[in-house]
């Protein structure tokens, strides 16, 4: 049946154009990075369902490219394969690699609130990545644990931003750092009325 008249406009933000088309070349990459990385290991989906909480269904669905997998998701596969996240999103490179800023895939949560834009090129390091993270006014981003032994460094560049590490709050403004074991679950959230913007180092441990 036809919309009536008295239904009311959407009031979701329009997708930025090239966003649907980077979403689908991302999911494509991750599906074939996955099915690599799970067969190079000898792994079925039920192993590595067992090895990062993901279900079987739903890493079956990722590889196939029938659905596109959430920030959250993403990282427990990386996990799971005890990989760098970079590596599961990008492609192996050799030699110098360039990425341009409008190249880098920006990955946006669920509710739009929490992005995260990647700063050096894909497999550039094992052990370091950095990426820009931006929250919203009074957004919040709850994390998983990473890789046992993995370690943040987050910079805070404009605005307020509060880390829960453990359940325990540390307040940033702009200028400050603070550097925290990220093998375990944590939290960025943004109480202030302005976006905050960061730097965030990942240390994956040798």
């Amino acid at each position: 049946m036809p919309k009536r008249s008295t239904d009311k406009p959407s009031t979701r933000a329009p997708v930025p154009p090239g966003d649907e088309l980077g979403a689908a070349d991302l999911a494509r990459r991750i599906a074939s990075n996955l099915r690599t990385y799970r067969q190079a290991r000898g792994m079925s989906l039920d192993d590595l369902a067992r090895a990062s909480g993901v279900s079987r269904a739903a890493l079956s669905q990722i590889e196939t490219c029938k659905t596109n997998p959430t920030l959250g998701v993403m990282w427990k596969i990386a996990v799971g394969f005890g990989i760098p996240f970079s590596e599961l999103l990008g492609e192996d490179r050799t030699g110098a690699s360039i990425l341009r800023r409008a190249d880098a895939q920006v990955l946006r949560s669920t509710d739009g609130k929490f992005e995260s834009r990647p700063l050096t090129p894909a497999g550039s390091s094992p052990q370091v990545e950095l990426y820009e993270l931006r929250l919203m006014p009074r957004a919040q981003h709850a994390s998983e644990a990473h890789a046992a032994g993995t370690r943040e460094i987050v910079i805070v560049l404009s605005g307020s931003l509060r880390i829960r590490v453990d359940g325990v709050a540390h307040d940033l403004g702009a200028g400050d750092s603070i550097s925290f074991a990220a093998d375990r679950p944590h939290v960025y959230e943004n109480p202030g009325s302005s976006e905050a913007r960061c730097h965030d180092v990942i240390l994956y441990p040798r």
